[in-house]
C-alpha cells in the first residue's frame, strides 16, 4: 500500500507540473507566433517631411561642431619630421645607394639637425616610419610562429616561419622574415651638449609584452646565417623584454606606417637645434622605400591626424545641405500626408 500510494502521489505530481508548465507553453508558442508574423510591438515612427528636416538639420548642427574641436586638437599637436635615407648617403655614392647599404666597410653613421618649431611638452614621442613598405603582404605576414615566440625551442614546429626557420639544422628563435627583417637603425639625441635620454620601456603593448612573447623564450641562432636582415637580439635577454622587437613584430595594415622608437621625457622649446645621430643601417633602398624620423607630441585625440575632424565637418555640411534641399522641395511642392488608418478599408468595409 505505501508503493501504491508513493506511485499516486508521483503520479498526481507529474500532473500537477503538466499543467503548471502548460501556460508557459502556450506562451511562448504565442510569443513565436507574434514574432514570425511580425505582430509584436514595435516603434513604427512617421517620417514626415517636417521631423526628417529637423532632424538633418540637428545632426549637422551637431557634427560641425565635434569636427572642429577634433582639427583643433589634431593642430595642437606638434610634429617634426626629417626624412633622412638620401641625405645620409655620401655624394660619391648616392647613384649606387644598394651597394652603400651592403658594404660593411663603409660608415653608416649620420648626422641631423631639427628646429623645434613650437614649445613641446614631455611627454615627446619618437617614430621611425617607412614608405613603400609592404608589411602587409600575405607571404611576409604568415612567415612567422607565434606558438614559437610564447614557448621557445619547446615548439619545434617551424614550417610556417620559411624560408627563416631554420639554419644548419637547429632552429632560428624567433622565425620567420617578420623577425628576420627587424628595424635597425638607432638614434642618439642631443640639446647642445648635453644628451636627451630616450626611455624605451612600455613602448609596446602590455598585452603583447604578457601575453604573446615567453618570459623564458630567449633568442637562438638568430641571425647567424649568411645573409642578416636587420638587428640582432641579445641573447640574454628574454624576448618579452626586448620591447623595439615586439613593437617591430605588430606588423602594419598599409605600406607608410609609424612604429614607436621611444619618449623623451624632457620639454622643448621653441628654436631648440636638437642634433641627432644616427645610423642609416636598415636597407630600403633596395625597394624604393623611404625612412623618416617624427617627433611629435600628442593631445587627448592621439597624434596630427586631420581625417576624423574632416569627416565630421564633411558629414555634418551634407546633412545641412540635403535640409535645405528637402525644405525648398516640400515648400514648393507639398504633398497631402497620407491616412496611416488606411480609412480607404474602413469605407470598404462598411459598405
Amino acid at each position: 500500500m505505501d508503493v501504491e500510494g508513493a506511485g499516486t502521489l508521483s503520479g498526481n505530481g507529474a500532473e500537477s507540473v503538466e499543467s503548471r508548465s502548460r501556460p508557459v507553453r502556450q506562451h511562448l508558442n504565442n510569443a513565436v507566433y507574434q514574432f514570425t508574423q511580425q505582430n509584436l510591438p514595435a516603434c513604427k515612427p512617421v517620417l514626415t517631411p517636417a521631423w526628417v528636416i529637423s532632424m538633418f538639420f540637428l545632426i549637422g548642427v551637431i557634427f560641425i561642431p565635434i569636427g572642429l574641436l577634433c582639427l583643433h586638437a589634431s593642430e595642437s599637436v606638434v610634429e617634426i619630421v626629417d626624412r633622412y635615407d638620401t641625405d645620409c648617403v655620401p655624394d660619391h655614392l648616392k647613384g649606387q645607394k644598394v651597394a652603400y647599404i651592403k658594404d660593411s666597410s663603409v660608415s653608416k653613421n649620420c648626422t641631423r639637425y631639427l628646429k623645434v618649431p613650437q614649445n613641446m611638452k614631455a611627454p615627446i614621442f619618437i617614430y621611425y616610419q617607412l614608405d613603400n613598405y609592404y608589411q602587409n603582404h600575405r607571404r611576409y605576414v604568415k612567415s612567422r610562429s607565434d606558438k614559437q615566440l610564447l614557448h621557445g625551442l619547446k615548439y619545434k614546429d617551424t614550417s610556417s616561419c620559411n624560408p627563416e626557420g631554420e639554419n644548419n639544422g637547429l632552429p632560428i628563435v624567433p622565425c620567420g622574415l617578420i623577425a628576420w627583417s627587424l628595424f635597425n637603425d638607432t638614434y642618439s639625441f642631443f640639446r647642445g651638449i648635453d644628451a636627451l635620454k630616450v626611455n624605451k620601456k612600455n613602448i609596446a603593448w602590455r598585452s603583447d609584452r604578457e601575453h604573446k612573447f615567453g618570459k623564458h623564450v630567449y633568442p637562438f641562432n638568430f641571425q647567424s646565417g649568411s645573409l642578416i636582415g636587420g638587428a640582432t637580439l641579445d641573447p640574454d635577454i628574454p624576448l618579452s623584454d626586448q620591447e623595439d622587437f615586439i613593437v617591430w613584430m605588430r606588423t602594419a595594415a598599409l605600406p607608410s606606417f609609424r612604429k614607436l622608437y621611444g619618449r623623451i621625457e624632457e620639454d622643448l622649446n621653441e628654436d631648440d637645434l636638437i642634433m641627432v645621430k644616427l645610423a642609416n643601417n636598415y636597407n630600403t633602398y633596395s625597394f624604393g622605400g623611404r625612412k623618416k624620423l617624427v617627433l611629435s607630441t600628442t593631445s587627448w585625440l592621439g597624434g596630427r591626424n586631420n581625417f576624423l575632424g574632416m569627416s565630421y565637418i564633411a558629414v555634418g555640411s551634407s546633412f545641412i545641405f540635403l535640409a535645405f534641399v528637402f525644405l525648398l522641395l516640400h515648400v514648393k511642392n507639398p504633398r497631402p500626408y497620407g491616412d496611416t488608418n488606411l480609412s480607404w478599408n474602413r469605407k470598404g468595409m462598411s459598405n
